[in-house]
């Protein structure tokens, strides 16, 4: 869950009040075991989803600050801000990998196909040129698309080894789930790319681009703001990390509830997985449209590209290690492995490498988006999603 729409806006701290109250009010009903279940499983979903809508606000105030302070440009203040905002989504996943290892991973893996189709439809939105090209910013061509490759290869490679393992029935569990230690390894090397990858755009593109002729100051603009103090950034740090967590436990058992009831009323787990993903990411579709809508497209882009190269490398390593330090904990079943190797956690890691492919095409060949590799994206990306609900 990327996010950083920009403003000052005091929306989200108003979410984020009815957020707990609604959260409150869920776990009232719970404990004193009053009220249908399904009103208490409305009140947690509504009310997480607004505690970690704000608590993703928040996270996204101190980092901007920060950019602020150290004067970075739009897009790189974007993506550090939607690094950010993973933390609350990485808390809410943590609950549910403590309830349905499984079910996380899956859903996680389902969020990059969900946000990849956000990047082919946001795309078809974006201002064009007379050839009906739509301009993208230079680090997301040069840094991102680098990510879209190793993202690709990551996917393909991992998606191969376990058709492979529950073929030959190899490894320690001899093909049927990945050990500790094979999420441990998996999880350092993916975030180690992360890492290399964001310091490498803080060097290299990190100051801000040339002031456009709408950009330069006038006698009759408002003063501009002193950036924020390292104390209110450290408080916006703070209430994002604090409010993360009541926000990630209601959502957590608001997944539980939902994945119960649609497994016992028949429906295939592609789709409770995949309606859990689009909970996952609705706060950061919100900041996107918000940003879009006040021609920052440069933030929403960033937003929208950090939203799916960060699967890979920051939100499904952080579910595998979590996977791994519950395991070794106690807290979920380990004796079998802990993540289980079968056709929904293969299909939705294989399937990510066709999505990763055609993104980096799409964007490394000329640096804009034109109409057709819109229309190509949309129409793979929906497929994907399609294939996976009903057979994956």
């Amino acid at each position: 869950m990327s996010g950083g729409g920009g403003g000052d806006s005091k929306t989200w701290i108003v979410v984020l009040v009815v957020g707990v109250v609604l959260c409150g009010a869920g776990y009232g009903l719970e404990h004193a075991h009053v009220g249908p279940s399904w009103v208490i499983a409305a009140l947690l979903a509504v009310g997480g989803l607004g505690v970690v809508f704000g608590s993703c606000e928040a996270m996204i105030k101190c980092v901007e600050g920060v950019g602020e302070r150290l004067d970075w440009n739009q897009f790189v203040a974007g993506t550090i801000a939607g690094l950010a905002s993973n933390i609350p989504e990485i808390v809410m996943l943590g609950f549910v990998v403590a309830a349905a290892p499984r079910i996380a991973f899956v859903v996680v893996a389902l969020t990059l196909h969900v946000n990849a189709l956000m990047f082919g439809v946001y795309s078809g939105l974006l201002p064009r040129d007379a050839g009906g090209g739509a301009r993208l910013p230079e680090p997301l061509i040069k840094v991102s698309t680098d990510l879209y490759a190793a993202g690709g290869g990551v996917f393909l490679a991992t998606g191969f080894l376990m058709v492979l393992m529950m073929l030959f029935q190899t490894g320690e569990h001899e093909g049927e789930a990945f050990g500790v230690v094979d999420l441990y390894v998996i999880g350092v090397c993916l975030l180690l790319v992360q890492v290399v990858a964001t310091s490498q755009m803080i060097k290299r593109f990190s100051k801000p681009t040339a002031i456009s002729e709408e950009e330069v100051p006038h006698a009759d603009d408002p003063p501009k703001k002193d950036p924020p103090g390292w104390g209110v950034i450290a408080g916006y740090g703070l209430l994002g990390a604090v409010t993360s967590l009541l926000g990630g436990h209601a959502v957590g058992d608001f997944a539980d509830t939902l994945c119960s009831g649609l497994e016992a009323a028949g429906y295939p787990e592609m789709v409770s997985a995949i309606l859990l993903s689009l909970f996952a990411g609705a706060g950061a579709y919100v900041m996107i449209a918000t940003a879009h809508a006040k021609k920052m497209y440069d933030i929403a882009l960033a937003n929208v590209s950090g939203s799916i190269t960060q699967v890979p490398f920051v939100v499904l390593p952080s579910v595998m290690i979590l996977m791994a330090i519950l395991a070794q904990t106690g807290v979920i079943p380990s004796a079998g492995g802990v993540l289980a190797i079968d056709r929904e956690t293969t299909s939705v890691v294989l399937l990510a490498f066709p999505p990763m492919l055609l993104l980096w095409k799409s964007v490394q060949d000329d640096g804009k988006v034109n109409w057709v590799e819109t229309a190509g994206m949309v129409a793979v990306f929906g497929l994907t999603i399609y294939f996976l609900a009903m057979h994956g």
